[in-house]
């Protein structure tokens, strides 16, 4: 169920295309859909995406982090047309061993919360049916990729460190922040979006390329939960002040979490063109304008823009 609100209505983002609605869970809506666009190329991003959501609904999370899945690639298998399936998974889909080097696309799966280990479960699923529906070279062809903890204007989402703190500094009120120690690989979501895009590409023309990915921001980007909280506060001239939650009342999450993007860098050429402090200035730009009641789709095209030519 979208956030509210959401970004696809302040962006109007459905402005010129075909929008078809449905729930990923029912097998029969995903292979409709599929049916009939008849898609030459399927990007499947919908997912249950919150830790602490997953631990009170941990059916809802694998049904559909998992079982969407294989609805995706099945209605994929049995679509005439489709060459190119990206399945965009987590960083988080990795067995996490609190180390403090980046995770590479042949570690182990894994997961301790739900929500991690659905991530995982992705893609041991995405795996499985590129050896045994999507091997041969000619035919379609299916990768997974793996981001890190994505952020940007438009995000409203529960339980997610740039929405609370921009809910606090909109009503001027305090923010909470939960595990402030905790090191993850912060990135503006058009650095990744970037890289799942020069990967359908280059799945399209190399088959070779049905592997996993990751697209993860460069080593400095990786910022404790703590200085993202008083880089945001100065960058809004110290509209929020920001505290600790009790750690008696966090459940589980992971504190040390990277990503390796090498291979991305190598062989697609792939970067992250904005770093993390671009990115924030660019959140902070795009709420500021959301709370001055600015057109949003303009303001997010514009950023679009900006961030393309930042990338050439």
């Amino acid at each position: 169920r979208p956030s509210e609100p959401a970004l696809y209505d302040l962006a109007r983002v459905g402005e010129g295309m075909r929008s078809i609605e449905g729930d990923v869970r029912d097998p029969q809506v995903v292979a409709r859909a599929l049916e009939e666009t008849r898609p030459e190329v399927v990007l499947h991003l919908a997912a249950q995406p919150i830790v602490r959501r997953s631990y009170g609904d941990p059916v809802g999370t694998y049904a559909t982090n998992v079982m969407g899945t294989v609805h995706v690639l099945e209605a994929a298998r049995l679509t005439p047309g489709v060459r190119v399936v990206v399945n965009v998974t987590s960083d988080k889909c990795y067995a996490n061993r609190e180390w403090t080097w980046g995770y590479r696309e042949y570690e182990p799966m894994g997961g301790q919360d739900p929500y991690s280990s659905s991530k995982g479960c992705s893609e041991l699923v995405t795996a499985a049916y590129r050896e045994s529906f999507f091997a041969d070279p000619d035919g379609s062809r299916v990768a997974s990729a793996r981001a890190g903890n994505v952020v940007g204007g438009g995000d409203w989402g529960e339980d997610r460190l740039i929405p609370d703190l921009v809910r606090a500094a909109l009503a001027g009120e305090p923010a909470v922040v939960r595990n402030p120690g905790s090191i993850r690989p912060w990135q503006h979501v058009l650095n990744p979006l970037s890289g799942y895009l020069a990967l359908a590409e280059r799945l399209w023309a190399d088959p070779e390329a049905a592997e996993g990915w990751n697209f993860g921001p460069d080593e400095a980007d990786a910022w404790p939960v703590s200085r993202i909280a008083a880089r945001l506060a100065e960058l809004w001239g110290g509209k929020f002040v920001w505290t600790c939650e009790d750690a008696g009342k966090a459940v589980h999450e992971a504190t040390y979490l990277k990503l390796d993007s090498s291979k991305a860098r190598s062989a697609l050429g792939w970067r992250a063109s904005w770093d993390l402090d671009a990115g924030l200035r660019a959140i902070v730009e795009w709420y500021d304008a959301y709370g001055a009641e600015a057109d949003m789709r303009e303001t997010t095209l514009g950023q679009i823009e900006s961030f393309g030519k930042a990338a050439t």
